[in-house]
């Protein structure tokens, strides 16, 4: 048996850049300087040679031309990031084209960083570094969540999604079926909604989307990176539990979608809102069920019916 390599013999993996230029002499002097810094360098002279070379190996990070013949760069950035395998990987333009329409669409189709040309190397070779940091920080937060089973995706400004946990994906298709396909955007109604959230509207820290027959309530989390807003989902009136609670308790159906939401924190103008009544009415279903339950206010009704959410899900109870 062959002795086992000592710890420092050990090579570390090594950083893959994608090069999109057309000039052969700008792809010369960037490999140079890259592979310099320990990294691995793959080269293409257009849009189209990036695309079909990122069908085989999956690069840490692309340096992209903005204006190439063909598929340029700003619409090759585009393809990549509707991707799934590809849409976490940063793409930094390199371009002579200055004017600030210019930046606004390369940050737009997806990408991270804006470099004019002439390149100076040193602030390449600083912000290479930086975004790679960066994708690797998100990459491994993106593991983590996936693996704890969260309801959590990302999304755009523009409400484009760039990252979601199977969990999220499996609800935001019962109200929108094209959530499976790589470029799928939240509607405008849910934009709206997302920025009034991001200014920090208290009023504003979730939204409820759907249909009569199936909703979600989306939650504001935060940014999680330039670019990138974070949001919770959550499945609204399972009819599962809504039915549990009516037979337990003995209460209309109406009643126990009321204690339902009020197991969830929300408050009647919440409860208004999600059933299509009227705060007043909420009102009176509550005194109905603070009767029947035996229990004199709302952090009662919460405490038994979670208690007996639990319990039924357990089998414990009939």
């Amino acid at each position: 048996m062959s002795a086992p390599l000592p710890e420092d013999a050990v090579e570390p993996k090594r950083d893959i850049i994608l090069v999109v230029d057309e000039s052969p002499d700008t792809l010369g002097f960037l490999t140079q300087a890259i592979e310099s810094t320990g990294a691995t360098v793959l080269v293409a002279l257009d849009g189209e040679s990036a695309l079909s070379l990122t069908e085989q190996v999956t690069p840490d990070l692309i340096l992209m031309d903005a204006v190439m013949p063909g598929i340029g760069g700003f619409e090759a950035c585009r393809r990549l990031k509707g991707i799934d395998h590809l849409a976490h990987v940063p793409v930094i333009f390199m371009t002579g084209l200055s004017e600030t329409e210019h930046i606004v669409r390369g940050l737009e189709v997806g990408g991270v960083d804006y470099l004019t040309k002439p390149i100076v190397i040193d602030e390449l070779i600083a912000r290479v570094r930086v975004h790679l940091r960066n994708a690797r920080r998100s990459a491994a937060a993106h593991s983590a969540l996936d693996a704890t089973g969260r309801f959590l995706l990302s999304v755009t400004p523009e409400g484009r999604l760039r990252w979601s946990t199977p969990q999220a994906v499996r609800l935001l298709r019962q109200i929108s079926p094209e959530a499976r396909e790589t470029d799928f955007r939240l509607p405008a109604e849910i934009v709206g909604w997302m920025t009034r959230a991001a200014e920090g509207g208290p009023d504003h820290a979730t939204h409820i989307w759907g249909t009569e027959a199936r909703k979600v309530e989306l939650a504001y989390l935060g940014q999680v990176q330039a670019g990138e807003r974070l949001l919770r989902v959550t499945q609204v009136e399972p009819r599962q539990d809504v039915e549990r609670l009516r037979r337990h308790f003995a209460l209309t159906g109406r009643e126990a979608e009321v204690l339902l939401w009020i197991a969830r924190g929300k408050s009647n103008k919440d409860i208004s809102t999600v059933l299509g009544i009227s705060p007043r009415t909420v009102n009176k279903h509550l005194e109905q069920i603070f009767e029947k339950l035996g229990v004199e206010n709302r952090a009662s009704a919460a405490a038994l019916t979670i208690q007996a959410l639990h319990r039924l899900e357990a089998g414990l109870l009939s």
